[in-house]
């Protein structure tokens, strides 16, 4: 316990300063990293003139936005600091001046270095656009033209003196010279043009272009003035990297004294003869070099506040980190003398658990260790006493949760008999909101006036009798919510109480519903009667009615008509009687004396069909009834495991009763009817048969004791046509329930229903 809990009270803040300082650092690293990128792209765009125009603006912008964002760190905590001084923590003026050394450390070399720095780029930057590097440039650039100019011009006289050859020729037998002058000249494409800008001929490659491309009008318009035309092409066009484009020099000729031909046209010849690639490269590359030079020449200002701002961020970035080192280390130095202090503070308000050790082996830090093996002891003692008292909570909330689930209802009363506590069992048995009444007595609830009494009677007698007999509680039975004076009692409930004392003077009432057991008992005791009932009337019912039957037929015709009518109505009366009791015997008999079913595979819905033809129209059953009887079949039902004869019985009670029920809305004038219906319930894997009426339904009272015998509410009813159907019921191992239908809010009639099991299923869990 000692040692396990200041390491919990210890990793109960270790955690969070571990995220912070965690978070701090990657912060720092996140800036200083994007600083030093944005500064290695902002050196290559000064490397690179197509990045430096397209991205040098906006890394610039972005340099810009991160040294603020750099100056505004270095802000906060230099703000951090100044309001640590001001509201006097401890180590603060410690930690201002490692900073500032720190700082100066950083930053006079810095700024020594960026003042050099500055100087040597303004000059060499100067230097780089001197006077004579653009004379030079200026002169290799007209070099190079006057070079092409001269080879295009040679190229020109060598095609005109050349020309003299097809002067005599006919058109028909041009091509050969042709090909021999195109070999001479060293040229790639030779065309021969009429003067109308039809093709006579040609050798090279436009002799297998349908179209050859025709002399420019501007090379026409400088024929008719010099004589002879030449152009350079191809300089200009776009090449393939690692190549150089495909230089060629045009040239265009009149072909001399010519005046005869098939119409008198003059002709025209045209030859291209393309550059050395040499001397393409170099041109090039000095048109290049002048061209960027220009550029950068132009640019000049704007170069020289590129390397100024790089320089400018570079001294943030110092400044930076030797204000952040500063910080850092001062931290390091003081935090054992701040936690110290702190601890201190700790104790002094009451707080014995020391917060953070940090590990080390110097004298600081072995101060903060001697202070909390100081307090250790004080933070057992505490923890002792939290350890203790979360065991007891534990043990009244395992007691709490145990008397929350007891089906029993359980009740502390006060000497005065107001309610101190009490668990659900005995809100759900007493029907009263017992939680919301603490601190009431228990007779002020409604209906529980009696109870109360009677337990505050009990308890009065069992102190009296408790200290002289030695008694630990005290028992009885009460009933409550009953109606005396009658067979049933209306939502009538059955206590079983007991009663002992508590300490304090406090009373504990525990009590259980036993209506249920009380109902099997009197069905029980029902079951008795009835044998008993059965065997003495039974035997004297035969005699009566033979005896009456008997002076009927002996003294009707000695005594006169008036005496002999009286006669026959009084032995009619006996007899009819007597069949009553008969009756009556024989149910008392079949409830009491019930055989054991024989179970066997039986179709039910054929079985239901079978009985069901007594109550059809001609039916002896329906002779005397209006109420149609309905049956909906469910094919889908499988032989259930039953008793034939017992549920020809169970169908005969129901459909029986139902018809009595709906007979009531006939004689109302409203329209009713019994529905007998078979379903198969697959989810459950039994077979449901249901008997529904349309009359008036059950009460909530009638409802809970149904199956118990002589519970009727039929005039002329014995009340055990359903206690003989539960029966039946139990020896099939089949569940029955009785409730009302609800339509709109409204009863409308009763439902009787019977799920059964299946017989296959039966054979199978048998066999197993």
């Amino acid at each position: 316990m000692s040692g396990a809990e200041p390491a919990l009270q210890v990793q109960s803040d270790t955690p969070h300063k571990r995220r912070a300082r965690w978070a701090l650092w990657v912060a720092i690293a996140l800036l200083v990293t994007i600083g030093l990128v944005l500064v290695f792209l902002l050196a290559q765009a000064t490397n690179n003139r197509l990045l430096y125009e397209r991205y040098y603006t906006r890394l610039f912008a972005i340099n810009v936005a991160v040294a603020g964002v750099l100056a505004l760190v270095i802000g906060w905590g230099i703000y951090r600091l100044l309001a640590r001084l001001r509201r006097g923590k401890f180590g603060s003026r410690l930690l201002i001046k490692l900073a500032a050394i720190f700082g100066l450390v950083g930053v006079l070399p810095g700024l020594l270095i960026y003042v050099v720095s500055y100087q040597f780029v303004s000059r060499s930057i100067e230097s780089w656009f001197d006077v004579r590097v653009e004379g030079a440039l200026e002169s290799g650039l007209t070099l190079a033209r006057t070079s092409l100019d001269t080879q295009a011009r040679d190229f020109g006289n060598q095609l005109r003196a050349g020309s003299a050859t097809l002067a005599e020729t006919p058109e028909a037998l041009v091509a050969l010279p042709l090909d021999r002058l195109r070999t001479q000249l060293g040229a790639s494409d030779v065309t021969l043009w009429a003067a109308s800008g039809r093709l006579i001929a040609s050798a090279g490659q436009s002799r297998y272009q349908l179209t050859p491309e025709r002399p420019s009008s501007q090379m026409l318009r400088q024929l008719r003035a010099q004589g002879f035309a030449t152009q350079i092409e191809g300089l200009d066009e776009p090449a393939p990297a690692g190549s150089v484009p495909e230089a060629r020099i045009r040239a265009l000729v009149l072909v001399s004294a010519r005046s005869t031909g098939l119409l008198g046209e003059q002709w025209l010849l045209q030859a291209v003869q393309p550059l050395p690639t040499a001397l393409v490269t170099h041109a090039l590359a000095v048109q290049e070099a002048n061209r960027e030079y220009q550029e950068r020449a132009l640019g000049r200002d704007g170069l020289r506040r590129m390397y100024i701002g790089t320089l400018t961020l570079s001294l943030f970035l110092a400044v930076f980190g030797a204000v952040l080192l500063a910080v850092v280390l001062g931290k390091q130095l003081a935090t054992p003398l701040l936690m110290l202090a702190d601890g201190v503070r700790q104790v002094a308000a009451g707080d014995l658990t020391p917060k953070v050790i940090l590990p080390g082996r110097d004298e600081l830090v072995g101060l903060t260790r001697s202070f909390a093996d100081m307090t250790q002891q004080l933070a057992d003692a505490r923890a002792a006493v939290d350890s203790s008292m979360r065991e007891v909570d534990a043990a009244r909330a395992h007691l709490q949760t145990i008397l929350d689930n007891l089906t029993a209802g359980v009740i502390v009363l006060d000497r005065h008999g107001a309610i101190q506590s009490a668990n659900p069992g005995a809100t759900r048995i007493l029907r009263a909101p017992l939680a919301a009444s603490t601190g009431r007595p228990l007779g002020s609830l409604p209906a529980l006036e009696g109870f109360a009494a009677d337990v505050s009677t009990q308890f009065s007698e069992f102190e009296g009798e408790r200290l002289e007999h030695g008694l630990e509680n005290w028992q009885k039975s009460f009933e409550l919510y009953g109606q005396g004076g009658g067979s049933l009692a209306n939502d009538a409930v059955t206590l079983i109480a007991r009663g002992a004392a508590l300490p304090g003077g406090q009373r504990l009432l525990v009590f259980d519903d036993i209506s249920e057991i009380v109902s099997a008992q009197r069905a029980q005791a029902w079951g008795e009667v009835a044998r008993r009932l059965a065997h003495e009337i039974k035997n004297p019912l035969t005699p009566i009615q033979l005896s009456a039957e008997r002076l009927e037929h002996k003294l009707a015709d000695k005594l006169p008509a008036a005496d002999r009518a009286l006669l026959t109505k009084s032995v009619r009366t006996i007899v009819d009687q007597v069949d009553a009791m008969k009756r009556l015997v024989n149910e008392f008999r079949d409830y009491a004396r019930l055989p054991s079913a024989e179970l066997k595979p039986v179709d039910l819905n054929a079985l239901v069909s079978e009985v069901l033809l007594l109550y059809g129209d001609a039916g002896e059953a329906g002779q005397n009834s209006d109420v149609p009887v309905r049956f909906e079949c469910d094919d889908a039902c499988p032989p259930i495991l039953g008793d034939a004869q017992q549920l020809r019985q169970v169908i005969h009670n129901l459909v029986q009763n139902a018809i009595d029920a709906s007979e009531g809305q006939i004689r109302a004038g409203a329209q009713a009817q019994v529905v007998v219906r078979t379903q198969w319930l697959d989810a459950l894997q039994r077979v449901r048969f249901s008997v529904v009426d349309s009359g008036h339904g059950f009460s909530d009272a009638i409802l809970k004791r149904a199956f118990e015998p002589y519970v009727t509410t039929k005039a002329k009813g014995t009340g055990l046509g359903l206690a003989v159907v539960k029966k039946i019921a139990e020896e099939h191992g089949a569940r029955i329930d009785v409730s009302n239908r609800i339509i709109d809010g409204e009863i409308c009639g009763a439902q009787v229903s019977l799920s059964f099991q299946v017989a296959s299923m039966a054979a199978g869990a048998s066999s197993g």
